[in-house]
This record gives C-alpha cells, sequence and structure tokens, in this order.
C-alpha cells in the first residue's frame, strides 16, 4: 500500500448494540486541516472498479493494514459525502476494543485511505480531490475534518436498519450546523 494518503472525519457515527456503525467516513466541498476539498464523484470509478472485481473496502484499526476489526456492509456516495455502514466483529479482541472505547466516546473518528488519482492544486495550498482511490475506511482517535462531529450517540437498538440510518443522517447534519 505505498503511497497510502490517509484523511480523517468524524462523521456522525451512529454505534448501536456494540457492533453497527453508520456515518459519513468523507463529507464533500469541505476543506479539511491539510488543505484538501474532496468533490463530489470523487470515489464513483474506484467503488465501481472494487463491485466489478469482487472486492470490498476495508474496515482497519488507525490504519493499520494487520488489524481489521470489521466489515463495511455498504460504501457508496449520494450528495453529501461518502456514507459508510458495517459491522466491527467483536468475536476479535481488537474489534471488541473498538466496540468498547467507540460506546465510551473515547474513540469515534473515521478516515479514508486512498491513493489520488486526479486532483488540482488550490491556490494558498491544498488540493481539489477530483478522483480517489478508496482503499480502506478505519475507525480513528483523532479526525482531521473538524466541521463533521458526533452530536450524540444514542442506542438504536430496536430500530429498523433504516431507522437506525436516519438516526445517523441525523446526527451527522446536526454535527455540521454545529
Amino acid at each position: 500500500m505505498t503511497g497510502l494518503e490517509t484523511k480523517f472525519t468524524q462523521p456522525g457515527v451512529a454505534l448501536s448494540d456494540g457492533s453497527l456503525i453508520r456515518g459519513y467516513a468523507s463529507v464533500f466541498g469541505v476543506q479539511d486541516q491539510g488543505g484538501d476539498i474532496v468533490m463530489p464523484g470523487a470515489y464513483g470509478a474506484s467503488l465501481k472498479r472494487l463491485k466489478d472485481a469482487g472486492g470490498r473496502v476495508r474496515m482497519l484499526w488507525q490504519h493499520d493494514q494487520s488489524q481489521p476489526i470489521g466489515v463495511w456492509d455498504e460504501v457508496c456516495e449520494d450528495t453529501h459525502g461518502l456514507r459508510v455502514s458495517g459491522r466491527l466483529l467483536t468475536d476479535v479482541a481488537k474489534g471488541r476494543e473498538a466496540a468498547a472505547l467507540m460506546g465510551a466516546g473515547a474513540v469515534d473518528g473515521l478516515s479514508i485511505g486512498y491513493r489520488t488519482v486526479r486532483s488540482e492544486k488550490l491556490q494558498g495550498g491544498g488540493r481539489k480531490l477530483i478522483e480517489l482511490e478508496l482503499w480502506e475506511v478505519s475507525l480513528v482517535t483523532f479526525p482531521m475534518l473538524p466541521v463533521a462531529r458526533v452530536a450524540a450517540k444514542q442506542d438504536t437498538r430496536g430500530l429498523s436498519l433504516m431507522e437506525a440510518f436516519a438516526l445517523g443522517l441525523d446526527e451527522a447534519r446536526g454535527a455540521l450546523r454545529g
């Protein structure tokens, strides 16, 4: 994974039953602390290539490729950003640890691991990221995109998948409004 870059965000992660995670791993049009802005559509070609090849975006702990901690069941772009939904594998020690840390609020960020395919330099520094090859989405401690904060974590047990997903979206919207 030489040349792999990372971007951090706190995307309004919703954690339920200790293992389900939903949120935004990337938000379009917002400049991060490194000066980069991910543009809408940046992930489309990469997600299509992965799907066509039968591959998937990996869920890692703190970008450590030796520590997969779960699976992303859904990774897709919408008008807001890169939306993810997946499960921590609590049968794996690091998955249990991640669930406990997220439940306590000690870890609440997501970060993308990617390679830049196409970008443009921005005046004053940073880049406009137009096309990215997405490799993984990690759970992380320190996010790089501070405007996307977790508003609150709620127990979503008993809710349907769509209700729990909607709750995650509402939390992300509230966090962006600040």
